[in-house]
């Protein structure tokens, strides 16, 4: 079959996307590639139709490198259902099954083989590689979140570094690399690392036009998520990062009492706990994640409405791949962050106290500096984002900037003000002090630790007196994140001055900051009511009647999915149940030309849709 067929015939889709015709055609002929494109743009059929094409032409099995045992069973999951024949090898597989699998593998009775980095270079998988790759039956590698590999990347994995063996051994055998995220920097690095200096890139737009961002100050950041939720996502799939695993059980905590389903993920819980709460989101509807960032690489949920980060994280690869786990269906939904000073000082510290060279600790700073940067824009945000991955764009009137854009203040001033006063404060004491305190004294506060060290008579005391806190912490916010400050973390955080203070202290280097706008603290929007965020509804465009027909297919299809121990999607997707409501076919026939049926789905599942639909 040609790809257009196998697009259609096996998956449903009657027209590829963007680049995706050009990535398969280049990879079915044999051709290396690094494909950039971001998460819900189709990134696995630009391998999964080559690899079904390739063999069909008698060129083999195709591996694919995955990092996530849950990845990999969703996806394998879906191919079964497709009709394809790919399986996994991991831990999950008793011996026996272990075993037997790989008697298949060596036959090539595979389309596809998911593994993981760890397993794909040991001794005895690579004598299996070795067995097919002599028989000419090693058809192609595709190794998914190949931004593992780089040590610029948000998600470094060391043992993605020894798949530099694939093209040391298996030199003839077409590769591939696929990500969702990689600036400049990590895409060099992957092509570097992988051995990709002849692969052809295909970088399509990073634009995600449903999300909507939203970027507040932290000033009671729990009750400001939970606002958030509840005004604007009450009910929907929803996801939460925060930094700690002390803060995920917390705010899971919290929101369970506020009547939300919210459930805590991270490393430290137990495995078997951990497994249960990821299957419960992926099946279940309206289920709220809190967790660090040990949950999400790879989950192919498509109806989460929404990502909050409770707390910055390290840069803005994280950020866009995080928040890209929202909307992967195209319906709106929202990325929300709440950040502050003391984010800006614990991903600081975490950068000077790491045992990591000096180049790395560099890029690390500016790449911290940009996420601050767009935090604090006043700005389109999407312009910004699109900007740090060398794409250009316009304004987006879909973020907090476009639809109530900030004002914009020059804090130089300010910055100079604390400057000097964390100067004099040394001077008189001898020892360094924190924010609360140098603001404290810039302010002109009288309070019992100024009066104990007589803070009271420095020239610098009520200096500011004009600047409110908020304008204050956030002009410290800037000055630690660009290195004109520095905190040290076994000193109870106090603040220092650094080479690049002297710039700032001359005036040569400008402060401009957003000034702070309402939050829902202040200005709570009801729900549906004009102050809300909330992005305009994707309701689907059914009358009464075939709504009702929508209903009984979700119900039925929930019934297969927990039948197949699969998330409800990989059976159908609303798109293509909603289609099926509106159309109301009679026969089987009717139901060919709907996109997400293939000929598989529609020898398995046709009829039952048929009675459903006619009942």
């Amino acid at each position: 079959m040609s790809s257009s067929q196998i697009l259609r015939e096996v998956f449903g889709y009657e027209q590829f996307r963007g680049p995706q015709e050009a990535i398969v055609s280049h990879v079915i002929t044999g051709g290396d590639a690094l494909v950039l494109m971001p998460t819900g743009g189709g990134k696995s059929l630009c391998y999964q139709i080559p690899a079904i094409a390739r063999q069909q032409a008698g060129h083999g099995v195709t591996v694919v490198i995955s990092p996530l045992i849950a990845l990999m069973h969703d996806q394998v999951g879906a191919l079964h259902e497709a009709g394809v024949e790919a399986e996994f090898l991991n831990s999950t597989l008793t011996g026996e099954q272990a075993s037997a699998l790989e008697k298949r593998l060596l036959r090539a009775d595979l389309t596809m083989l998911y593994a993981a980095p760890e397993r794909i270079t040991t001794p005895r998988f690579l004598a299996l590689l070795d067995s097919l790759h002599e028989r000419g039956l090693l058809s192609m590698f595709a190794i998914d979140e190949a931004h593992c590999v780089s040590q610029w990347g948000h998600d470094f994995r060391p043992e993605y570094r020894a798949l530099t063996v694939l093209h040391e051994r298996y030199a003839g055998v077409p590769r591939m690399a696929l990500t969702a995220t990689a600036d400049a920097l990590t895409r060099a690095d992957i092509v570097e690392r992988l051995q990709l200096e002849e692969a052809q890139q295909f970088v399509s737009s990073f634009d995600r036009p449903n999300i909507r961002y939203k970027i507040v100050e932290k000033k009671d950041a729990t009750q400001q998520l939970l606002r958030f939720i509840q005004h604007e996502h009450e009910g929907d799939a929803g996801i939460v990062y925060c930094q700690s695993r002390r803060k995920v059980e917390d705010i899971a905590q919290t929101l369970c009492a506020a009547g939300l389903n919210a459930l805590p993920y991270h490393a430290g819980l137990d495995a078997l706990v951990r497994q249960t709460h990821q299957d419960r989101f992926l099946r279940e509807d309206g289920i709220v994640m809190v967790a660090t960032i040990a949950f999400g690489m790879g989950i192919d949920k498509p109806d989460v409405r929404f990502v909050a980060h409770l707390d910055m994280p390290k840069n803005i690869e994280g950020y866009y791949q995080e928040t890209g786990r929202a909307g992967r269906d195209g319906a709106p939904a929202n990325a929300w962050m709440g950040y502050g000073l003391q984010d800006v000082v614990n991903q600081r510290r975490m950068i000077d106290e790491s045992p990591a060279g000096d180049d790395f600790k560099q890029v690390m700073r500016g790449k911290l500096d940009a996420l601050l940067t767009l935090a604090e824009g006043a700005d389109c945000r999407r312009v910004r984002l699109l900007a740090y991955f060398d794409e250009a764009s316009q304004p987006c009137n879909n973020c907090d900037n476009c639809l109530n854009p900030p004002n914009v203040w020059d804090g130089t001033d300010a910055a100079r003000k604390l400057l000097s006063t964390i100067y004099r404060v040394q001077q008189a004491s001898g020892i360094s002090f924190g924010a609360g305190h140098i603001m404290d004294i810039v302010r002109g506060k009288t309070t019992d630790k100024v009066t104990q060290f007589g803070h009271e008579g420095l020239t610098t005391f009520g200096i500011g007196a004009a600047f409110s806190e908020i304008q204050l912490r956030g002009v410290l916010r800037q000055l630690i994140a660009t290195g004109s400050l520095n905190v040290d973390g076994q000193a109870f955080n106090t603040l220092q001055l650094t080479e690049q203070s002297r710039a700032v202290l001359k005036g040569e280097v400008a402060v401009r900051l957003r000034e702070s706008v309402s939050t829902p603290a202040e200005r709570k929007p009801k729900r549906g009511g004009s102050a809300s965020s909330k992005p305009d509804a994707a309701p689907l465009a059914l009358d009464d009647a075939a709504q009702i027909r929508f209903a009984s297919l979700k119900a039925w299809r929930g019934e297969v999915a927990r039948e197949h121990n699969l998330p409800a999607y990989v059976i159908f997707h609303d798109a293509t149940l909603a289609a099926i409501a509106e159309r109301v076919p009679q026969t089987l026939d009717d139901l060919q030309g709907i996109s997400g049926i293939g000929a598989k789905k529609l020898e398995a599942y046709g009829e039952e849709v048929l009675r459903v639909v006619g009942l």
